[in-house]
Formats: C-alpha cells, sequence, structure tokens
C-alpha cells in the first residue's frame, strides 16, 4: 500500500529506509525520547537503524506489527512514522501510534495520514476497532485523533512508562469500523 496526497506519500517500511529513519529519529530525538523510547534507542545510530528496520520489514510481512513512513515527495525524506501495533486479530483491534517531524506539525500531515491508514485497516485488513492512546497534554494528537472521528473511552492509569522511568496515565481513544458495526 502506498498512499499520496498533497506533497507526502504513507508507505510500508522498507530496508532501504534505514538511514533515513536514523536521520529522522536522531533530528527529533528530544520530542520521541518519552513516548517513543524503544524507537529512539534502536535508532541512535545507522547501523541500530539497519537492524530495527529488518526487524520492522520482518514483522509487516508476518503481520505481527505494520510501521508506516510518511515521507516528502520532493526530497524522499522521512518526516514522520505511523505504527499499527498491539494486533489482537481474535478482537480484531489494534493500536495507532504516531509522530511526526517537529519541522512538520501543526499541517495537518498526520491527520491526513491516519485518515488514509484508517481506511486500509478497516478495508483491507478487515479490523473491526482501532485505539489511539494518548498523554491528556499532547493537545495536536488529541485533535488527530477526534478530527478522525475517534471517540474518547477512558483514562488508562499508569498505562505508559517514558524513556526516563516516569509511569503516565493515558487517554484512551477508539473508532469502530462502521462497516462491521
Amino acid at each position: 500500500m502506498q498512499v499520496e496526497f498533497e506533497n507526502y506519500s504513507i508507505s510500508p517500511i522498507r530496508e532501504k529506509d534505514a538511514w533515513s529513519i536514523c536521520d529522522f529519529v536522531v533530528s527529533n530525538e528530544e520530542r520521541l525520547k518519552d513516548y517513543f523510547p524503544k524507537t529512539v534507542q534502536e535508532n541512535l545510530n545507522p547501523t541500530l537503524s539497519q537492524y530495527f528496520v529488518v526487524k520492522k520489514v520482518k514483522a509487516f510481512l508476518a503481520e505481527e506489527e505494520y510501521l508506516f513512513t510518511i515521507k516528502e515527495n520532493r526530497n524522499r525524506a522521512i518526516i514522520g512514522l505511523v505504527y499499527v501495533k498491539e494486533l489482537d486479530k481474535l478482537q480484531n483491534q489494534a493500536e495507532l501510534a504516531y509522530c511526526i517531524g517537529y519541522q512538520y506539525e501543526d499541517k495537518g500531515i498526520m491527520t491526513a495520514s491516519i485518515k488514509n491508514l484508517i481506511l486500509w485497516c478497516f478495508n483491507d485488513k478487515g479490523l473491526k476497532t482501532l485505539q489511539i492512546i494518548v498523554h491528556n497534554s499532547n493537545l495536536a494528537s488529541k485533535k488527530i485523533a477526534e478530527r478522525n472521528g475517534f471517540q474518547w473511552k477512558q483514562t488508562l492509569l499508569k498505562e505508559h512508562t517514558t524513556g526516563n522511568g516516569k509511569t503516565l496515565d493515558m487517554e484512551l481513544y477508539e473508532l469502530q469500523n462502521p462497516g462491521q458495526q
């Protein structure tokens, strides 16, 4: 699956993305470290990124987790990532987790990316429920969820541990597949 919109595209992770992912993560390390600590740890240099990408491509092909890159079409630079993770095949549900480079925030790119991936999750993968879990202070992420039709469900106590070991309560948003209700 590859989706193009405006000057951007979303595509599955590929082995040749290692250097670009390393560049993206290192340049956004400060903003990613609390909510994507494993991604940061696994992409601090090109060698680590190569291992990371090989592992994520295998997970994608095995349908265990799907990692998508968001690229700028002109220079093909990775400007964001979207995970379809925590796949529960019995419940037909998954969680979406996403991040975008600081210079691309507030441009509607992530909202459009999530909109396209919702269609893929529901239509191509037959998922029934999608979840987004965000910290209450992340107003931009909450807006992305709400703009894509997700409804707040509950506060999840001690749901996430940041990169520095702090435990946080998180907000759960859900979206049901209208074709499977």
